[in-house]
């Protein structure tokens, strides 16, 4: 499927609990200018007729009839039948609103509602990314190629999604690849979000700086004092990142794992990968241990950062050697070093979520 030579319309939206964002998309681009309205998120009925005017106004711009409405939201949620569930951000969604279905009859069009972790991740693979490096191992001469990515999203949560072959995962109940729920080795009594988020940083920074700071600082704060070599508490902030990369680095290794695909980075803390890059790259290229005390590698796979270029000429090296077909005078190519990437976007987790909302929906109507 090529998103960018597919010439229909998708109406979009990227639902946020403070505002709702709604756009159309052609060839995996905007044509229209973003319609922002305030979500209403604490009154159901204004917030569905806020839905409604929004994707009607967006109508009201376009030359052409959409094939197709395709959007994030947050979850929980049963997403295949679009249905939102008990959601924190926007409270009036608690009990379950049949979304989806109410937008298929005003509208007369299919409706494709997701995971904005997931979309992240499937626009990453299909126009991030995933072939843009696979275009760069081309042009180095690798044979390498990929097709499986983990995409994960850091900000005031940990989202995340997985896509195999440029089929995304949804799961049997709508919610496959919730990596926040993940289990932490470096805070066993906590799930992973707790170490990998806004909140994180905020928290570590406060625990160890001397100066009197508000609760509400953001990691931008964070990150100022952190690269100011004359301010004292640059070490607080300097430990605070290393600490959100060590735990990423961690649940990056679990899924990593399982997945054995590359790992794209994206949402607000991704600007700080600098800082937080090589605790995570040293926690997963580092060491577990059997009972008995032995040493072994945390992951089968080294990972690269191939936001460095010198560690993507390393990544994409040819490390084969011939090696004898027994019984045979043949031989084959081994290739002893398997390896994986992790780098950050470059798209952004916006222009990502749609362009995974766009491809999604195209794919269903196939």
């Amino acid at each position: 499927m090529n998103i960018w030579s597919d010439k229909r319309v998708v109406m979009t939206l990227d639902a946020g609990g403070t505002n709702f964002v709604f756009s159309a998309m052609r060839s995996g681009e905007e044509i229209i200018e973003p319609i922002r309205k305030a979500s209403n998120a604490d009154q159901l009925d204004l917030c569905l007729k806020t839905v409604i005017d929004g994707f009607q106004e967006v109508l009201n711009l376009l030359a052409e009839k959409p094939v197709a409405i395709s959007f994030a939201f947050p979850g929980p949620a049963d997403y295949k039948n679009g249905i939102i569930g008990d959601l924190p951000n926007l409270p009036a969604f608690r009990g379950g609103v049949a979304l989806g279905p109410m937008l298929e009859a005003h509208f007369n069009l299919p409706v494709y509602i997701n995971n904005d972790g997931d979309l992240f991740a499937y626009g990453e693979a299909l126009g991030g990314v995933l072939p843009a490096m696979n275009s760069r191992l081309e042009q180095a001469n690798s044979a390498k190629r990929y097709k499986n990515l983990i995409g994960v999203t850091l900000g005031t949560g940990f989202g995340g999604g997985l896509v195999t072959n440029n089929e995304l995962l949804i799961g049997d109940n709508s919610i496959a690849t919730e990596v926040w729920l993940t289990s932490s080795r470096v805070f066993p009594e906590r799930f992973a979000e707790e170490g990998i988020s806004t909140r994180a940083i905020q928290r570590t920074f406060l625990e160890e700086a001397k100066g009197s700071y508000p609760k509400e600082l953001m990691p931008k704060d964070v990150y100022d004092v952190a690269v100011d070599d004359k301010n004292p508490d640059q070490k607080a902030a300097l430990k605070a990142f290393e600490l959100f990369g060590k735990c990423l680095g961690d649940s990056l290794a679990n899924l990593l794992t399982i997945t054995d695909g590359i790992a794209v980075i994206g949402g607000g803390l991704a600007g700080a990968h600098e800082l937080y890059m090589p605790a995570a790259l040293k926690e997963m290229n580092g060491n577990c241990y059997t009972a008995s005390g032995e040493s072994l590698p945390r992951l089968v796979q080294k990972i690269y950062n191939i936001d460095n270029e010198a560690e993507f000429k390393e990544f994409a090296g040819d490390y084969s050697k011939d090696i004898q077909i027994p019984g045979t005078d043949k031989t084959i190519k081994y290739d002893p070093n398997p390896r994986l990437a992790v780098c950050s976007s470059k798209l952004g987790a916006s222009k990502a979520i749609a362009i995974g909302a766009y491809a999604f929906a195209l794919k269903k109507l196939k």
